[in-house]
């Protein structure tokens, strides 16, 4: 476990930027995230803007950037306006994402409009992936598909298809137990379906009863017992903390009006004390694994 990272989504602590960094540095981490900056979405920065705004204060409390959590993808599959500039969108990022040193883009794979047999988009989906792959391939940066609810890509069999359908070096997989969980689907399944395609993973917990986020290995994602399979196996990289035990700001931006997001407000005060519980609780965890010499 030498060259596991722990990162985590910033702006769950508050929408103040220097406030995210502050407690970031506070608990000894090294890394974010980066969605969301004085309560706008990294997606409405430009490359200036970030040079000018954003690295010096990442400089000034030496904190790097793990990946750039972008809305890319979270549009509806037959929004064709949204999409161009989406586009438009993801070359800036990729830029942007270049000069925070970052390799990583978090996207996603589409809202499929409701009521409908997901499975029917397939090949509009995959082409649309395909037209961001080679963006990243341009750029030198890979594309992270995140299986997040209500997208084409929310199950593990469709989140395999979509890898496999795009088959890029630039195009991998984040592995979140909690989104898996949302949506009825086996973390344990998932991991043996898509574990070769994972390049980055989400520590964030929830539970099948009712689909509420709890604190990471307190619910059905098997976070654990799959982490210790995932080291076994070799996996390098980050773990990123998405705590979703407090509403936060930049909340609005991520969800659509049927989500399944389910954030109960009981197990912490505020976003600083709910990413310092997820933070103690992974490392508890991997203190467990280290212990069983994993």
């Amino acid at each position: 476990m030498n060259n596991i990272k722990i990162s985590g989504f910033s702006d769950e602590i508050a929408s103040d930027f220097t406030t995210q960094l502050k407690t970031v540095k506070q608990l000894g981490m090294n890394y974010i995230s980066l969605r969301a900056i004085d309560g706008k979405n990294i997606s409405q920065f430009t490359v200036n803007t970030v040079k000018e705004q954003v690295i010096p204060k990442l400089q000034q409390w030496e904190i790097a950037v793990s990946s750039i959590g972008s809305p890319i993808g979270k549009i509806y599959i037959d929004d064709e306006s949204a999409f161009q500039q989406q586009i438009t969108i993801l070359n800036e990022l990729c830029e942007i994402a270049k000069i925070l040193d970052c390799k990583y883009i978090r996207i996603f794979s589409f809202y499929i409009p409701k009521d409908e047999n997901f499975d029917n988009y397939k090949i509009q989906v995959v082409n649309k992936l395909r037209q961001f792959a080679e963006i990243a391939k341009a750029h030198n940066i890979i594309l992270l598909h995140e299986n997040e609810k209500d997208i084409f890509g929310d199950i593990g069999r469709r989140c395999k298809t979509i890898l496999d359908e795009v088959s890029s070096r630039h195009f991998k997989a984040i592995f979140d137990f909690a989104n898996f969980v949302q949506c009825a689907e086996n973390p344990q399944e998932c991991y043996e379906l898509l574990a070769p395609y994972v390049e980055y993973i989400h520590i964030k917990d929830a539970v099948y009863k009712d689909n509420v986020n709890v604190i990471c290995g307190n619910g059905d994602g098997e976070i654990q017992s799959i982490l210790k399979q995932f080291f076994k196996n070799g996996y390098s990289g980050f773990l990123t903390l998405e705590p979703h035990l407090v509403v936060f700001d930049s909340i609005k931006d991520l969800e659509i009006e049927h989500s399944t997001e389910t954030i109960q407000n009981v197990a912490a005060k505020d976003g600083a004390e709910g990413y310092q519980i997820q933070y103690e609780a992974l490392l508890a965890i991997l203190k467990q694994l280290e212990q069983e010499n994993v």
